[in-house]
């Protein structure tokens, strides 16, 4: 179907990605247009076949998931990339973030997580929102004082950062500043336009940038 979001698949085992497709393939919305077993080929197909998301393993034979992120985004910067990886540890996830990644899935959780991922991303969000990334997250944040580079934002609105960059819903963080979803979403508005941002997982990504992160 024409509004389904297109979806490379990069994986160096052909298993994986068989799996990965025929995971997908039940999804009305989601369509695999491609494949890739090297960060090369990834590059080269993602050049060809145009996708929304790609799905980007980590650990490639010829360079590193996160080498052929940064490449594919140099040349698509609408495209939005998915880490896979089995590794739990936050720095895995603050390299995805570093180079321009929406956010990564454990191998482990592929078959709950997945979909959901790639929806994330492609809506223009940064996927952290799993208890372990989110915890990984979480305990890097900085407490207290204000951020480096944001004094045009209100202590609210600071607030409402801190919350998005750990990944929070917006009906979560109404509930934890007592406001209502909708204000959340006006607030997130005016901080991405004072910051010149156009997405949340940009917004992520300058959180870690500017000293939202340790």
């Amino acid at each position: 179907m024409n509004s389904a979001i297109r979806v490379l698949l990069c994986d160096d085992h052909a298993v994986l990605r068989g799996g990965l497709r025929a995971l997908l393939s039940a999804e009305p919305d989601i369509q695999v247009v491609g494949e890739a077993g090297t960060g090369e080929e990834a590059v080269q197909r993602a050049a060809e076949c145009s996708p929304e998301v790609v799905v980007m393993d980590i650990s490639l034979p010829d360079m590193d998931g996160l080498e052929a992120t940064r490449r594919i985004l140099s040349q698509q910067p609408n495209c939005r990339v998915l880490i896979l990886t089995m590794h739990k540890q936050m720095h895995y996830l603050l390299g995805a973030l570093k180079a321009g990644a929406s956010g990564y899935v454990l191998k482990s959780d592929l078959d709950t997580e997945l979909t959901r991922a790639i929806r994330t991303a492609h809506q223009g969000e940064a996927f952290i929102y799993s208890a372990d990334t989110r915890s990984f997250f979480q305990a890097y944040l900085e407490r207290g004082g204000r951020l480096e580079g944001a004094q045009r934002l209100s202590a609210m609105e600071e607030r409402v950062l801190h919350l998005t960059a750990q990944g929070r819903p917006a009906r979560e963080i109404a509930t934890l500043l007592s406001i209502s979803p909708s204000t959340v979403d006006t607030y997130r508005s005016r901080i991405m336009h004072k910051l010149g941002l156009q997405t949340r997982a940009e917004l992520v990504q300058w959180a870690l940038a500017h000293g939202l992160l340790s």
